[in-house]
């Protein structure tokens, strides 16, 4: 072993280069046999801490996304829903909507995909390098109830507030308090011009008012959200109860 490798490694904790100190012995090993200039080498040094930094961030980007365990788009079946064509949605994979900061809403009833494609979605913006959340409405609205009490919950809302893209599943499946109401207007009104949003509903933007008991506040929602917007309609019977498990 060469005998610069400990001062090596010392250097490398003091310069926050993690990766490269915990390999130098078979990053050096492998240019002994490769014989690299003096320039390449120093490139595949660096090259190697990128890249085990991109991974260790795409690790954590993951984390806090909290996607759905299934969000494959590769493996979308076209065949049980109605309302998004493979060329439409391989449009949308190119995420060139999110660089416009456009909105998707995915409406349909349950179990024709909605979720599955939000999530997907959000996955190759994670892909892409983009800060991505994806998030129940009840946890929105969870987040924004305390986020002036806990910091836990302020942390959260810091972050949905300097996302990229906010994925909120499940808007309007259940009604909205009129004080929940004000708080996810205030929320979408303070982000919609630097954020983009993926929204997933069973109900029909002219159901929104009835949900909120509020026709106001649901226009004044909606007029932030579909002003930039690809509304997809999604027809079909539910995946799940067409592939419902037993125990048997």
């Amino acid at each position: 072993m060469s005998r610069y490798i400990p001062q090596i490694k010392k250097h490398a904790t003091r310069l926050r280069l993690s990766s490269i100190g915990s390999n130098i012995a078979q990053l050096l090993e492998q240019a002994e046999q490769d014989h690299p200039s003096y320039d390449e080498l120093i490139y595949n040094l660096f090259s190697h801490e990128v890249k085990e930094r991109e991974a260790k961030q795409m690790v954590i980007r993951m984390k806090l996304a909290k996607l759905p365990v299934m969000h494959d788009l590769d493996q979308y079946d076209f065949s049980f829903a109605a309302g998004l064509s493979p060329t439409q949605l391989n449009q949308l994979r190119e995420l060139n909507w999110l660089d416009q900061c456009y909105n998707i809403m995915l409406s349909g009833p349950s179990g024709t995909g909605k979720t599955f494609i939000s999530a997907g979605l959000g996955y190759d913006a994670i892909q892409r390098g983009y800060k991505t959340y994806f998030r129940n409405i009840s946890d929105i609205l969870s987040t924004l109830r305390l986020k002036e009490l806990t910091p836990s919950a302020s942390k959260e809302f810091k972050r949905l507030s300097e996302a990229h893209l906010v994925i909120i599943d499940d808007v309007m499946t259940l009604p909205l308090n009129k004080e929940d109401g004000n708080r996810f207007f205030v929320f979408i009104n303070q982000i919609y011009e630097t954020t983009s949003f993926i929204i997933t509903t069973n109900k029909s933007p002219a159901e929104w008012a009835r949900s909120l008991d509020d026709e106001t506040l649901a226009t004044a929602l909606l007029d932030r959200l579909l002003y930039k917007c690809q509304l997809v309609m999604l027809e079909g019977d539910s995946f799940r109860m067409q592939n419902r498990k037993t125990i048997f």
